[in-house]
């Protein structure tokens, strides 16, 4: 019980002296970047990139509907080896698309990746400069459902506003 008590008594003193230079703040990273002038530029890319792979597929899928069009209109006049060359031809045209519609979302999220990670820096390092700025110790991250690292802040402990500042942008409206 002794030891219980001394125990307790040096935990609450530790928590006493480290509360004086906390200082914690949060902010919602995905609200900023939905501001910066970036990202518009950034969503039209990969959009592009996309609209790209999605028109090459669809050339794809075209030239493999045409091939099966003919196939069935003359399988009946093909030979037996002749038949069986152009349905492995169609079995693996109809495995390429596959293998083209994987790779294309696989490229298409390296690509968003690469393009919006300068903006997530950028975020970054501005919410470093305003937590020096500021004295905060924690920041935490919040605003993203199911992500958040943050379970209750008070308001005022926001540091959005500040981080538009330090990006130069003006800040949107609030809405209350």
């Amino acid at each position: 019980m002794k030891k219980l008590l001394i125990i307790t008594t040096i935990m609450f003193l530790t928590n006493h002296s480290f509360s004086q230079d906390l200082k914690i703040g949060y902010t919602n990273v995905e609200y900023i970047l939905s501001f910066l002038p970036e990202t518009k530029q950034v969503q039209a890319e990969v959009q592009a990139y996309g609209t790209q792979l999605q028109n090459q597929l669809q050339s794809k899928i075209t030239d493999f509907q045409s091939k099966a069009d003919a196939f069935q209109k003359s399988a009946a006049t093909m030979t037996e080896i002749i038949r069986a060359d152009k349905q492995e031809e169609l079995q693996n045209l109809q495995a390429s698309i596959q293998k083209f519609q994987t790779e294309a979302q696989t490229s298409i999220q390296k690509k968003e990746q690469d393009l919006f990670k300068p903006l997530f820096e950028k975020i970054s390092n501005a919410i470093n400069t305003v937590s020096e700025k500021n004295n905060y110790s924690h920041v935490f991250s919040a605003g993203v459902a199911g992500v958040d690292v943050l379970l209750y802040a008070r308001p005022s402990d926001d540091i959005s506003l500040l981080v538009f500042e330090a990006l130069g942008i003006d800040p949107p409206p609030t809405q209350e």
